[in-house]
């Protein structure tokens, strides 16, 4: 919460270069199916909030902006290429996964169901288990360092050492 008792949230893209805060009552949450969110997001669907009566401020750099549609712009981070952003005449929409706390922002529609993909709502039957659980993985997790901003805000990014 803010100061003035408003909820606050913060997030960014992956490498940190583009960083955001988010000052009061998001709008709807929701997951898009639509052909061109699933190209935007690379990814089956694209999950967004909307900033509604909010108000966004960028805190490092601004998402580039692509022009996707007549109507729509897309933002993405210009050093990672994070999708960040939908902005349309109605206002600005944000990925709930660059949020450093998606769990916070559950969706509660499903739009451009038509072009949903046909094994989406399969994916949750489907069999899994943690990373660690697979002994060919092990070796190559636990030797990774990971250079993705954290899930906060940070003075400065990206660190000086990345050994």
């Amino acid at each position: 919460m803010s100061l003035d008792n408003k909820p606050t949230y913060t997030g960014g893209c992956q490498c940190g270069a583009v960083r955001f805060r988010v000052e009061g009552v998001l709008g709807e949450a929701s997951i898009c199916h639509c052909r061109m969110c699933q190209k935007a997001s690379g990814n089956f669907y694209q999950p967004l909030v909307s900033v509604g009566g909010a108000s966004l401020t960028w805190t490092r750099v601004e998402p580039k902006l692509f022009q996707s549609s007549s109507f729509a712009k897309r933002g993405f981070c210009p050093e990672c290429g994070t999708p960040l952003t939908f902005e349309a005449p109605d206002g600005i929409a944000l990925a709930i996964a660059a949020f450093d706390h998606p769990e916070e922002i559950p969706p509660t529609i499903q739009w451009g169901i038509e072009a949903k993909l046909p094994y989406v709502d399969a994916i949750p039957s489907l069999p899994g288990g943690a990373t660690e659980d697979d002994p060919v993985s092990v070796p190559f997790i636990t030797s990774m360092v990971n250079y993705q901003h954290p899930d906060h805000d940070t003075a400065t990014w990206p660190p000086e050492d990345r050994s």
